[in-house]
């Protein structure tokens, strides 16, 4: 299949492209960009004008709810989300039922995921067996299987033993290792965080310190061990400041936060609004002004959408006891050029935070438009108005605080491989 995607706006942070240019396509590769190749022929002119043409996003946080969720989500519903949202490739947490902690289950999520043609699928290891926190899962067995990482996902580990044990068997592999910062015992039973939007309701609170804790334990056994850490969903002023300096010492770590969090603060919880029930914690004001800035200063790394399906029923209870999560993957664009825009920041470095930079943190070739690479491409309109509805979303999950708004930014269409896997319909 030949495409020729015509008089669109091509902008490719890796490679620092921002301009009018047509983008060539055949065999599911990128053969050319501006002029065509000799001899080549479109079967497909797509006519792509007013249009951006950038890399297909790289999510860092897609829970497929599969295998045993599937009440949830399906692994067709939520891909389906992905390419509507202009996902081309997404990382799944382990957190399945059962967990990703036996090679069986990685290759058989990566054949389904496959056979559905719709985006790529890299699949996060358990690093303990069960995600019970206690022993070591066979992280050699579970690379070969296809994991491209290693994640306690929200489980918390027996002890530190086995959190130093982990970093010292995946530092002699070099497997990176995502862990998310919370201490579970200043976590426990909390829902919300610790500031004055808690004590208004009498929701039990999470402190700061119950990240702060967790990551200076995770940075100095990281220094000790030499491992490749990922900081997954920070959420605080304070773990914004450790990063940064532990990046100024040299530590090879890099963190994300999740789109939510760019966002939103306690002050959206309302009066228990169950949307707004997420993990981590949506925190202060401070906190997210703090996380918006070390996102363009470099401190944190990338932004996924840390999409959480959820069913009705699991949201439709007191706040305290509703399922934590939202849905973010078909989110995860119009919510990031919200965010560059309310920053002043440039759409070619808004759009690295979620293709160039999660690709590397993945370490996968993906996330830009070189000639001669996979043909995976996201094609929107920056100034389509929409409504986030159940109507408008093709997740299974419609849990967001988003549901009601009118966003800016809209995808038209998806390549996944060179073929067209998404086309809006108008």
């Amino acid at each position: 299949m030949k495409i020729h995607l015509k008089n669109g706006h091509l902008i490719d942070p890796l490679n620092g492209i921002n301009a009018l240019r047509d983008v060539f396509i055949a065999a599911g590769k990128i053969v050319a960009i501006g002029e065509a190749p000799t001899d080549f022929h479109a079967n497909r002119t797509v006519d792509v004008s007013g249009r951006i043409i950038c890399p297909g996003l790289v999510d860092l946080a897609v829970r497929l709810r599969e295998p045993g969720y599937e009440y949830l989500a399906t692994l067709e519903s939520e891909m389906q989300a992905a390419i509507a949202g202009g996902v081309t490739s997404l990382a799944c947490p382990p957190d399945t039922d059962p967990p990703l902690d036996e090679p069986g289950l990685v290759e058989m999520l990566k054949y389904r995921a496959k056979n559905l043609h719709q985006c790529h699928v890299y699949p996060i290891g358990a690093l303990t067996v069960g995600l019970k926190g206690s022993r070591l899962t066979e992280m050699a067995e579970l690379h070969d299987a296809g994991c491209v990482a290693f994640a306690q996902a929200e489980a918390p580990f027996a002890d530190t033993q086995v959190l130093r044990h982990a970093l010292q068997y995946a530092s002699t592999f070099d497997f990176p290792v995502w862990l998310r910062p919370q201490d579970p015992a200043l976590a426990r039973h909390g829902v919300a965080h610790d500031g004055e939007v808690a004590t208004r309701l009498g929701l039990p609170a999470i402190p700061v310190t119950a990240e702060t804790v967790a990551l200076s334990t995770i940075l100095i056994i990281a220094q000790e061990t030499g491992a490749r850490i990922h900081i997954a969903r920070l959420s605080s002023a304070e773990g914004v400041a450790m990063v940064r300096e532990a990046k100024a010492r040299g530590l090879p770590i890099t963190c994300d936060i999740g789109i939510h969090h760019a966002h939103l603060s306690e002050m959206d919880i309302g009066y228990f609004d169950p949307n707004c029930h997420l993990r981590p914690p949506l925190r202060s004001s401070r906190d997210r002004d703090a996380l918006r800035a070390g996102v363009i200063d470099g401190t944190i790394d990338a932004i996924c959408s840390d999409h959480t399906p959820v069913d009705e029923d699991a949201k439709q209870l007191p706040f305290s006891e509703a399922e934590p999560g939202a849905t973010g993957v078909e989110l995860l664009l119009p919510l990031t050029l919200k965010w560059a825009a309310e920053s002043k920041l440039d759409l070619v470095s808004a759009l690295a935070k979620i293709t160039s930079l999660p690709a590397a943190i993945l370490g996968i070739a993906a996330g830009h438009l070189s000639v001669g690479a996979t043909a995976d491409i996201c094609v929107f309109d920056p100034e389509r108005l929409w409504q986030v509805s159940a109507q408008t979303l093709k997740s299974q999950g419609k849990n967001t605080p988003y549901s009601g708004f009118e966003l800016r930014g809209r995808v038209t269409h998806t390549l996944v491989n060179g073929n067209i896997a998404f086309e809006e319909i108008v």
